[in-house]
């Protein structure tokens, strides 16, 4: 038929791959079930547009036999006789409804339209009819397909079928190579922007497709398939808050939203190296004490750093023991192509997922290697599934990423945190930017004065300046005493380093530059 035809005829070797593997799911599943007990889940969205293609050549390769001469299955204009529902909802978009009832008459589909929620209508639909597999259009990313397979039973507490997911390993990308390479309408909403269609309390259009035009009053957007990174697709869709794990009230689900750097308060942050080579003393950490200084300068208060064995379980175990305990876990060390990284697997581990193939990552990482780094095969485009978030910056060939609230740097040198961190700090989207608090003063006092002679009046200052963290240490064993004060407030930390001061002699007390 002309879908087939349109993808044997294109020149997207993936696209192409994509749609053989889709293909032989559908054909695997209507050679498992009764046709008669088998639905397509169709919503007017780009995905089960892609879906509803997919399943007329899939249909047609699996019922038709090939013409001798083209190969191509004979009396393809034949309507499409696949049970279809549609979920109507009282907040879906008019575009989106009347997409769906134009696509069921042009392609004949036998729509069933339920006016009830998702797991309601469905109890409802499969105690009318027999009901064994229902397609869907789910893909990886989407926030119901963390553990699914592309042949996945329904979760406990739901009505009992087969979820067949035959797009379940799409990109972004592919879905629009799809659509524009067969040529195939679509709902008119995409090409205004819009490139996740939900609710209309919840979408809007794409602002990374806003076309920059001072001469209008309207807002123009470009067409979706001109996003140029996938995983910010559901960029216009609103998002949901949660309480930080400090309790300082509600923060941006991703941890991390762009304020006034001079907002008081404080967040906490843990830091994970990983590496045999720093346990065994082979080499020095200089890349956690470097964060640790940058995250101070931004007003983050490091709360823990650990520094675990190279193997999944120790990362897992330090990741799951921090991320409910810090605002923001940043980890780095074990990432890269060997067999010892293991980043990724254990952060994987720790928020219970599974690792997945990321073919927006793999698209930047093809850049760098070129030929080496081709499908499911490359590890390092094996991602946490349904957590990951990249975090772009032109300046950085490849994004850094982000699993919840653990980020993950991929710097071994302070010169490439360096540049990572500025990157981090100055990212273009609003939404990739660490949250700027005030930041830590510092004041350090040298002493030649004996330990036991200013420890209790140090123990007293803690009590009475809860707010300044105040602690004494030594360089060397035989060099001066130094005092620390460390704090947001200056007024404060100087009342504390002059109550010091007036328990001792003027000259017992030095002050001395830190760096």
């Amino acid at each position: 038929m002309e879908i087939d035809r349109a993808i044997k005829g294109s020149e997207d070797t993936r696209l192409k791959t994509k749609y053989d593997n889709a293909i032989y799911v559908i054909q695997r599943a209507l050679a498992l079930y009764k046709f008669e007990e088998v639905a397509f889940s169709f919503n007017g969205g780009k995905d089960s547009t892609v879906l509803l293609h997919l399943l007329r050549a899939g249909y047609y390769l699996h019922k038709k036999k090939p013409d001798s001469s083209s190969g191509t299955p004979k009396n393809c204009d034949e309507k499409f006789p696949l049970r279809t529902i549609y979920f109507e909802s009282p907040s879906a978009f008019p575009e989106i409804n009347s997409f769906t009832y134009e696509a069921a008459e042009t392609y004949g589909l036998q729509i069933e339209v339920i006016r009830l929620d998702f797991k309601s209508g469905l109890e409802s639909l499969i105690k009318e009819k027999p009901t064994a597999a229902i397609f869907l259009g789910t893909r990886i990313g989407d926030p119901n397909a963390v553990g699914q397979e592309q042949f996945s039973p329904s979760s406990p507490g739901w009505p009992p079928f087969m979820r067949v997911n035959p797009i379940l390993d799409w990109s972004y990308r592919d879905v629009w190579a799809f659509l524009l390479t067969c040529q195939v309408p679509y709902c008119s909403l995409y090409d205004q922007g819009y490139t996740s269609i939900g609710s209309t309390y919840d979408t809007v259009p794409n602002a990374l497709l806003c076309i920059d035009d001072s001469s209008s009053s309207k807002e123009n957007f470009k067409p979706a398939y001109k996003l140029i990174d996938g995983r910010l697709e559901r960029a216009g869709r609103a998002k949901k808050c949660y309480p930080s794990a400090s309790g300082d009230g509600p923060v941006i689900s991703n941890g991390l939203t762009g304020v006034d750097s001079h907002q008081t308060g404080t967040l906490t942050a843990s830091i994970i190296s990983v590496g045999d080579e720093i346990l065994f003393g082979i080499v020095e950490d200089q890349v956690g004490p470097s964060l640790c200084k940058k995250l101070h300068s931004i007003g983050w208060a490091v709360s823990r750093t650990a520094v675990v064995r190279n193997d999944i379980d120790s990362v897992a175990e330090e990741v799951e023991r921090q991320k409910s305990s810090a605002d923001m876990v940043f980890l780095f060390g074990g990432v890269g192509s060997l067999h010892s990284d293991v980043s990724m697997a254990g952060i994987a581990k720790a928020f219970g997922v599974r690792t997945a193939p990321d073919e927006e990552f793999e698209e930047y990482l093809r850049h760098l290697t070129g030929d080496q780094c081709t499908g499911d095969r490359n590890e390092m485009a094996q991602l946490p599934e349904g957590i990951t978030e990249l975090l772009h910056h032109e300046m950085l060939p490849v994004p850094l990423i982000k699993c919840q609230n653990v980020i993950i740097l991929s710097a071994t040198n302070v010169d490439e945190l360096d540049k990572q961190w500025d990157c981090l700090i100055g990212s273009e989207s609003s939404s990739s930017q660490l949250k700027l608090m005030a930041p830590f003063l510092s004041k350090h006092l040298s002493t030649a004065l004996a330990d036991v002679k200013i420890a209790q009046f140090v123990s007293q200052l803690c009590l009475e300046f809860p707010d300044i963290r105040i602690g004494c240490y030594r360089k060397s064993r035989m060099g001066p005493q130094i005092v620390s004060f460390v704090g947001k407030d200056h007024a404060r930390m100087e009342l504390a380093v002059k109550a010091l001061r007036q328990k001792f002699h003027p000259e017992a007390f030095s002050d001395i530059n830190c760096g």
